[in-house]
């Protein structure tokens, strides 16, 4: 068993997440299995309370463990399925920490960071890495953090029980350049490491973040103050087109190879290498689309990072470029908001909470049933095109959810029964994996290609079963059914190109590799919009 930890230095967001997921990527290609987890200092719990414009968006696990968006990172990036022993914070830890001193676990002993705080760190890292071969953690912060500090404590003990070469510190870290000085400097980077190496522990590893190449005088120079081999300062700067790039950038650099020799192991490189083949899709494509998401936090990129991701995943499986009109939802309530929808080839709505912006969302949905533009609505979503058909085609005035308004006149969308009385906010909603069973002949059906699927959910709130009939017969079918509990799961517009929405949050299991079935059938439909507008322009022209 092999243990790579990654931290970061100098400034936050350097990209920690996506070094450690693109380097498991390339650790797989050479047969090696791989899990990454995540240990972040903050005093949350998890982020399941936390609003996406401090920490991002949310992501879902297979068993319903809420964590930070890298954990999507990883799971896409790399095959294995990640579980809640993959993602840990402090809250976790002294919230573990202090049910075993009221238990008495401790016998009557003083509690203390250490060694009661580390040991319950160093007891995750053995549990988040079974029956792999290499796990690589992740710590979440900036080297010098107070908070983090147990973390790194925690890493120092543990490298020095397991030994020399089961161990490998990557020291994340920014080389940035001064344009008054017109050069590259060093020095955040080696006060960095100094603060490391105060700590106890020496990186073996400098993955060196940059906007200038970084020329052999100055790996040189890296290499002799931060005491790592000048092999081992890699060069990273950003990519020119797709994250997917970045294995291959750092394949170039020769990190893989790097980690292989430092572990003392002979995995061979792969003879094919899929993300060649991923990015070669990505740069030559023979579609070109535009995709309008309409949300609430649009404004911020992270919010709905998986949302894009998995759009970028379809266009790679349709050899597809797509382009992303990010249209906040508030601008479509306004009188000339409707034009912000015009030209697009499909209408994506993701999910969220609260009411702001929810009539922006109704309007998005009604102008792609009434346009036959492909719509595509996730969690909330759906929600949304069951309240604009219930309000403007059933003519039931007054639809809506018992989210946006306790006692609606029809309440299409409600709170499920075990919701009602649930008084805290964390991890209490439907959460996780749930079967769903399709209509076969549906275009869910098609789209899946079986019969029966698994989804993960994030959500309170279902269709209400007392209007299914009534919408069904007007035209928006059930096509999926959570079959335990008789709970919609998948609906879909019969008559339109294609217009479906899911309870769901299927963005979490879609890969670069492997696009979500429903994301790729929702852009073949919006080619096939956008193809067929133009064929009947040139019919017009003629």
């Amino acid at each position: 068993m092999k243990y790579i930890f990654v931290t970061g230095g100098v400034v936050s967001s350097l990209g920690k997440g996506l070094t450690a997921a693109a380097l498991g990527a390339l650790l797989e290609m050479r047969g090696l299995t791989v899990r990454i987890q995540k240990f972040d200092p903050y005093l949350n719990v998890d982020p399941g309370t936390m609003s996406p414009f401090q920490h991002g968006e949310v992501y879902v696990l297979e068993d319903g463990a809420e964590t930070d968006l890298d954990l999507g990172h990883y799971e896409r990036f790399t095959s294995g399925k990640l579980s809640r022993l993959n993602s840990l914070s402090s809250g976790q830890v002294y919230e573990s920490v202090i049910q075993k001193e009221r238990r008495g676990d401790y016998l009557g002993k003083t509690v203390q960071v250490i060694p009661h705080v580390t040991n319950e760190i160093k007891e995750r890292i053995y549990a988040g890495g079974k029956d792999v071969d290499i796990l690589i953690t992740e710590i979440g912060g900036t080297t010098g953090d107070i908070e983090g500090l147990p973390f790194l404590e925690a890493m120092r003990q543990f490298a020095l029980e397991a030994g020399p070469k089961d161990v490998i510190f990557i020291h994340v870290t920014l080389v940035p350049y001064v344009a008054a000085a017109g050069e590259l400097k060093t020095k955040p980077t080696q006060q960095s490491v100094a603060k490391l190496r105060e700590i106890g522990i020496q990186p073996d590893v400098l993955v060196c973040r940059t906007e200038r190449p970084l020329d052999p005088d100055m790996r040189a120079k890296l290499s002799m103050f931060c005491n790592v081999r000048p092999s081992a300062v890699i060069e990273c700067r950003d990519v020119a087109h797709s994250i997917y790039e970045l294995p291959l950038a750092l394949q170039e650099e020769g990190l893989d190879q790097l980690v292989i020799d430092l572990f003392g192991l002979k995995n061979p490189p792969a003879k094919k290498n899929i993300w060649k083949e991923i990015v070669q899709r990505i740069l030559t494509p023979r579609h070109e689309v535009t995709i309008g998401v309409v949300g609430k936090y649009i404004e911020l990129q992270d919010a709905y990072k998986s949302v894009y991701e998995s759009i970028t995943h379809a266009g790679i499986a349709n050899h597809c470029k797509i382009h992303v009109r990010r249209i906040d939802a508030e601008d479509l309530e306004k009188k000339e908001g409707p034009a912000l929808l015009r030209g697009l080839d499909g209408i994506l709505v993701p999910g969220g909470f609260g009411d702001r912006g929810t009539e922006g969302k109704i309007a998005a949905a009604k102008y792609a049933r009434e346009h036959k533009v492909p719509y595509y609505g996730l969690c909330l979503g759906l929600q949304i095109a069951v309240i604009e058909f219930a309000r403007n085609v059933l003519k039931l005035k007054g639809a809506n959810s018992t989210e946006f308004d306790p006692a609606p006149m029809h309440a299409v969308i409600n709170m499920m029964e075990e919701q009602k009385k649930v008084a805290d906010k964390g991890a209490t909603m439907r959460l996780g994996s749930y079967e769903c069973a399709l209509t076969p002949g549906t275009l869910a059906a098609r789209a899946y290609g079986v019969s029966m699927v698994r989804e993960r959910h994030r959500h309170r709130y279902e269709v209400n079963n007392a209007y299914v009939g009534e919408m069904q017969r007007a035209g928006f079918i059930v096509s999926g059914v959570n079959p335990r509990r008789n709970l919609v799961e998948v609906m879909e517009l019969k008559g339109h190109p294609w217009y479906l929405g899911t309870q769901a949050h299927p963005e979490f299991q879609s890969k670069p590799n492997r696009a979500h079935p429903l994301f790729a059938a929702f852009v073949a439909a919006a080619i096939k919009h956008r193809e067929g507008g133009k064929a009947a322009g040139r019919k017009g022209g003629k």
